[in-house]
């Protein structure tokens, strides 16, 4: 019995490591060609015969536009993530502790709406923020709106982690005189970091790698293209031979604050995954 186990932990290592090597490989390739000196067109090698950080002297150099698209990416990013959060923690605690009439069927609605694709409504959505002025020079405040003005409807998990906190706190708390914005904001939120955390992140990821709707907005407006936008008209210009290292180093770029958030934050957002996942 021993040997058999020691037979399956060694094939089930060798199977990892084979899985993980077939799915860092992309990854390393990636970053060795955003370092690769000679000239930026694709090539059949891995491994740079010339390292270089001409790749990214230009991506932050004159001629480039990289620092506005990655400021204009995460000033989105951040404020969809703040404003997300906030929405979503009144929105769940309201549901969660709260009994009114036609709660169940304002849940389950939103549930409806929330299996159709965002996309469907992307034409309509357009002429609204045109006549805001919230397009092309204004994209990036549009985008801020739309990715925020349905944050509620993503209240199911955060409501499940609110369900399993005893309503036996806030009823002590009641009765000591607390109102029922004290309790949210001094005993339910402090015993919630992990679903924070897990929200914010969920509402940080969607607009960093948004193209869809981004490039719908800030059409033929280059000032205002996010990375994605920005780094697929890389892709679609004739010339993508000479951008395919600078991709590279600008996709090395866009997915180092994701990484360092998810490696930092990764205990909270199991967390808030399976602590969401217990009560519906």
């Amino acid at each position: 019995m021993k040997r058999k186990m020691i037979r399956g932990n060694i094939l089930a290592y060798a199977v990892l490591v084979i899985i993980s090597i077939i799915w860092l490989f992309p990854f390393v390739g990636l970053v060795l060609q955003s370092f690769r000196g000679e000239y930026g067109g694709m090539v059949n090698y891995l491994i740079p015969k010339q390292f270089s950080l001409d790749n990214y002297k230009f991506l932050f150099g004159p001629d480039c536009k990289f620092v506005r698209w990655y400021l204009n990416t995460l000033v989105i990013a951040v404020f969809v993530a703040i404003i997300t959060t906030v929405v979503v923690i009144c929105v769940s605690y309201a549901l969660s502790r709260m009994r009114f009439k036609g709660r169940k069927l304002l849940m389950n609605s939103w549930l409806v709406l929330g299996m159709f694709p965002g996309f469907l409504t992307m034409i309509c959505l357009y002429f609204l923020l045109k006549l805001l002025g919230l397009t092309q020079e204004g994209a990036v405040p549009g985008l801020i709106l739309i990715s925020v003005a349905s944050s509620g409807m993503g209240y199911y998990v955060c409501k499940g982690y609110f369900d399993t906190i005893p309503k036996s706190l806030d009823e002590a708390a009641i009765i000591d005189g607390a109102s029922r914005a004290q309790i949210l904001w001094k005993m339910t939120i402090p015993l919630s970091k992990p679903i924070i955390i897990y929200t914010a992140l969920v509402a940080f990821m969607a607009p960093w790698c948004d193209y869809i709707f981004a490039s719908y907005v800030a059409f033929g407006f280059s000032d205002s293209y996010n990375v994605a936008v920005a780094m697929t008209r890389w892709v679609w210009t004739n010339d993508y031979q000479g951008y395919f290292t600078r991709f590279c180093a600008g996709g090395i770029l866009v997915a180092i604050p994701v990484t360092a958030l998810f490696m930092a934050l990764q205990k909270y957002y199991v967390e808030g995954v399976t602590g969401g996942a217990v009560k519906g």
